[in-house]
């Protein structure tokens, strides 16, 4: 795992958790980190498509419209 856990008992808290787990936080950055490497493969995928190496906001926003789907 390559996420820090602190950020997410933030955000877990901010939506009204009371108490989280280690185990909790180390759970939801896990999955959180999987779909990042998932979209990000996909914003690579739409960047080489548009004959670029540099992944820009536009590939992001694109794969994450994408995998909501």
């Amino acid at each position: 795992m390559e996420l820090p856990v602190a950020p997410f008992e933030r955000i877990m808290k901010s939506v009204g958790a009371k108490r989280v787990s280690l185990g909790a936080m180390k759970e939801l950055a896990m999955e959180i980190e999987e779909i990042a490497k998932e979209i990000s493969s996909e914003a690579v995928k739409y960047a080489e498509h548009a004959g670029r190496k540099t992944v820009m906001a536009e590939d992001i926003k694109l794969a994450c419209r994408n995998w909501r789907k």
